[in-house]
């Protein structure tokens, strides 16, 4: 038996096949500026294939339920709040290492401070609490979000 050390080009070439599978949400922010287009070419360009999409209003419940980990908080009613304020584009995207490849499209969360030039929030976004995208942050983030966003998926 051989073990592969991490870093390997075998561990490597491992990990680039391994597909995943992530939740992209574009807010109400990205569909009031019309960016829904952008975003979805950025998302074809990184090469990953779009499984599902979804224009929908969310109602306080699906809301809820997504936000569940910030319940409590004091930020946690400004979230629902604008994340029901209007039209959400949902989005099931998979491909080679999905989620983190983007969390790099995206950019991140502080658009000024945090997100990359040539990022969706780094371009477009100028604030934290408008900042355009969803990502899912990890596998078991992104199964939940996709069961409740695509329950039927």
């Amino acid at each position: 038996m051989t073990v592969a050390r991490a870093g390997s080009s075998h561990t490597v070439a491992t990990l680039a096949r391994v597909t995943e599978r992530t939740l992209v949400l574009v807010k109400p922010d990205g569909v009031a500026r019309k960016l829904v287009g952008e975003v979805v070419s950025r998302i074809e360009r990184k090469g990953l294939d779009l499984v599902a999409l979804d224009l929908r209003t969310v109602d306080r419940e699906l809301a809820t339920q997504h936000y569940a980990e910030h319940d409590g908080k004091p930020f946690f009613e400004e979230l629902i709040s604008f994340i029901t304020s209007g039209p959400v584009l949902a989005a099931v995207v998979e491909g080679p290492r999905a989620i983190a490849a983007w969390r790099q499209v995206a950019g991140g969360t502080d658009p000024v401070e945090k997100a990359t030039p040539g990022s969706i929030r780094g371009d477009l976004a100028l604030e934290t609490g408008s900042n355009l995208v969803h990502g899912s942050d990890s596998p078991e983030s992104a199964d939940r979000e996709i069961k409740l966003w695509f329950p039927n998926l």
